[in-house]
């Protein structure tokens, strides 16, 4: 470099005026960007192999990918939301009219055990009233469910064009991808080591995340969904996108589908589909968190369930679909950053010859001073 640019008052409010014009343009297109960045970070490997078979063609690799995305990711996804939307129909209508009754099992559980509705009422539960609220509760949530499919085909013109510009993106996100992120590197103003290691720390949470949340939300609803599809019972791609939706939950997640489910089919009489999706549930569905979460996050990155529950919800109900996916990667962001600071702050401490924060106390797996 010949010189610094002057960091005169006038040129930092100039950049400040540009750099919020220029957002302000983007403003409405931020979906189909966000979109492109986290899908090309994903396939990031994938273009790394593709271009290693083209002879390192960089941009052959990436109309590559980008075709390969299109058929096994995409397309697939649209079709799925489109008989997630016919289901949900389908499902609010069976229950408007009362082919569905939900208070079925409640007046099952009644049978077998008399002294519910007293158990019920010291913790200030009215069994009377539970199918009514159970029935209002499935319609509003099928219509949630349904009105996240049917947003892209509220208004298809809009639809299409972001679908393209997405993909036009992603093009250049996995060709640039290196260079993008290497001027991105020299625009932001922060020390070069502690910039390395915000990104490195983000990129690495983030994918961790977005993988645990997806893959094992995306793995729950296919194993739900097909055994609902074998068993015969109604809705099953429908109930399928419920239990991943769901599996942002701890523990219980893909449950407060497949029991409830369960339940009915025994309170109609049905005890060998019941006591088969009850065992199918508890010993396929209810596992796959607890084995494919580790192996995808891992120890180092995992997210605390409840933050992820949290970010996920608040995602969802802040920008829509997209926030299944830009909750959690801004609370990486959020946890990423704010360890960097204490980081920083423990190392200054000591510098300074102060203890850094949290010294002396003990520390988990540590023995004290022997008495």
């Amino acid at each position: 470099m010949t010189g610094a640019v002057p960091r005169h008052p006038f040129f930092i409010g100039l950049l400040v005026v540009a750099s919020g014009a220029f957002l302000l343009l983007l403003l409405n297109f931020w979906q189909p960007i966000f979109w492109a960045a986290v899908i090309g970070i994903l396939f990031r490997p994938v273009q790394r192999r593709v271009e290693g078979a083209v002879g390192g063609r960089e941009t052959l690799a990436a109309v590559l990918t980008v075709v390969l995305i299109f058929c096994t990711v995409l397309v697939p996804a649209m079709l799925l939301a489109s008989a997630v939307a016919a289901e949900a129909a389908g499902f609010y209508a069976r229950v408007q009219s009362g082919e569905l009754d939900l208070g079925a099992v409640v007046r099952w559980l009644q049978g077998l055990l008399p002294q519910a509705g007293e158990w019920a009422a010291r913790v200030g539960i009215d069994l009377a009233e539970l199918p009514a609220k159970l029935s209002a509760l499935a319609v509003r949530g099928s219509q949630f469910v349904g009105s996240l499919a049917l947003t892209a085909g509220q208004n298809v013109a809009r639809f299409v064009v972001m679908f393209f510009l997405m993909l036009y993106l992603l093009f250049f996100v996995l060709r640039d991808g290196d260079r993008i992120l290497q001027r991105v590197h020299a625009a932001v103003p922060l020390p070069d080591e502690q910039e390395a290691r915000l990104f490195a720390k983000f990129a690495e949470v983030s994918r961790a995340t977005i993988k645990g949340t997806l893959v094992v939300g995306a793995v729950q609803g296919f194993l739900g969904g097909l055994i609902f599809a074998i068993l015969g019972i109604q809705g099953a791609v429908f109930w399928g996108v419920v239990m991943v939706l769901l599996s942002v939950l701890p523990a219980v997640g893909a449950g407060l589908v497949w029991l409830p489910a369960a339940l009915l089919l025994l309170a109609g009489g049905d005890w060998v589909q019941g006591l088969i999706l009850l065992a199918y549930g508890v010993l396929v569905i209810g596992l796959a968190d607890n084995l494919l979460r580790p192996v995808l996050v891992g120890r180092d990155t995992q997210m605390p369930d409840y933050l992820i529950l949290l970010s996920t919800l608040g995602g969802l109900t802040l920008v829509g679909i997209t926030g299944f996916v830009l909750g959690p990667v801004i609370a990486a962001l959020f946890l990423a950053t704010w360890q960097m600071f204490e980081e920083d702050s423990d190392g200054a401490a000591v510098v300074s010859g102060r203890e850094p924060a949290g010294a002396g106390m003990p520390v988990t797996g540590e023995e004290g001073p022997a008495d």
